[in-house]
C-alpha cells in the first residue's frame, strides 16, 4: 500500500537580483500569502505555484536575442511574449486533448497534435512544422 505524504513548503523570499521576476509580480505573492495563511483547513500537499509567468523568462529573452532583428528586448516584452506563449500552448494542448479523448486516451500523442492542426483554422501556420 503507498501512503501519501504532507509536505508545507515555505516560501522563498523574492531577491533583486532575480532576472525571472517581474517587478507587479512580489505585490501578488504578498497578497496571495495573506489570503492562503487566513483559510488553513487541511494539510498541505504541495504549494501553489505563485510565478506569474511559468516559462523561464532569461530563455524566453534569449530566444528573442537570436533574432537578428532584434538588438534589446525590455522585461516587459519578455513577460508579455512568453504569457503569450503559455497561453498558446494551453489553447493547442486542450484541442488536442479533445482528440486524445475521442481515442478514449488520457495521454496527449503526435497524432493528436497534428489533428488539432488539421483541424482548427487558427492552427493553419503550424501544418507542416512537426514533420521533420
Amino acid at each position: 500500500m503507498s501512503s501519501n505524504v504532507a509536505v508545507a513548503i515555505a516560501p522563498v523570499a523574492p531577491t533583486e537580483s532575480d532576472p525571472e521576476r517581474c517587478e507587479g509580480e512580489e505585490e501578488v505573492r504578498g497578497n496571495e500569502a495573506e489570503v492562503d495563511n487566513n483559510h488553513q483547513t487541511g494539510p498541505v500537499v504541495a504549494a501553489p505555484q505563485n510565478r506569474l509567468a511559468k516559462l523561464p523568462l532569461s530563455r524566453i529573452k534569449a530566444l528573442m536575442k537570436a533574432d537578428p532583428d532584434v538588438s534589446l528586448a525590455s522585461q516587459e516584452s519578455v513577460f508579455i511574449i512568453a504569457k503569450a506563449t503559455e497561453l498558446f500552448v494551453e489553447m493547442i494542448a486542450k484541442d488536442a486533448l479533445v482528440y486524445a479523448q475521442q481515442g478514449k486516451r488520457k495521454t496527449l500523442q503526435r497524432k493528436d497534435l497534428d489533428n488539432a492542426i488539421e483541424a482548427i483554422d487558427e492552427f493553419a501556420f503550424l501544418e507542416g512544422t512537426l514533420d521533420a
